[in-house]
């Protein structure tokens, strides 16, 4: 079963910028259902029966894309909970180029268009949440931050199991 568990794409973040977006999820998520670190993901589902193919292509291509600079440009109130807004042309061709790749194997979920985000809190009343996005939108200051990286996971029914970490740029 678990070789065949689907995978995930995410984005990995430098120290400063994963210490910040996990810190803040630690504090506002849910504990009982914060079973996963912070993430901007790039794909929910991809074939885990397909790995070795699924991270040669995701290394061959992020070989030969830079690390991208991602703008963090504000905050979304999802209802339930609160997210950090990305902004990333260059990483938002970066996964075009993989849908395209993966374009048989993609969910519904991953062919619809892409919002890159990081939740920082979900799955509370929606009064909980609409403070949150009050108190940190008033003292957010948008920054940037460049991915060095994207990682790869194993889906396991709540917890996610590390598979690969493939980097950007010529010397991955």
């Amino acid at each position: 079963m678990t070789e065949t568990a689907p995978l995930i794409l995410t984005l990995a973040f430098d120290e400063p910028t994963f210490v910040r977006f996990d810190g803040e999820r630690r504090r506002h998520f849910p504990e009982s259902l914060n079973v996963i670190p912070a993430h901007a993901t790039l794909f929910h589902h991809l074939p885990g029966d397909r790995e070795r193919g699924v991270i040669a292509a995701v290394a061959a291509l992020a070989r030969t894309v830079p690390p991208p600079e991602v703008a963090v440009t504000g905050l979304r109130f999802t209802g339930r909970g609160v997210a950090y807004v990305l902004d990333a042309p260059a990483l938002a061709a970066f996964r075009s180029r993989l849908a395209a790749e993966f374009e048989p194997y993609l969910t519904a979920q991953d062919r619809q268009g892409w919002r890159p985000h990081v939740t920082v809190q979900n799955k509370v009343a929606p009064d909980v949440a609409r403070r949150l996005h009050a108190d940190l939108a008033a003292g957010f200051m948008p920054f940037r931050f460049t991915a060095p990286a994207t990682r790869l996971w194993r889906y396991l029914g709540g917890p996610w199991e590390a598979v690969a970490r493939l980097a950007f740029g010529e010397n991955a």
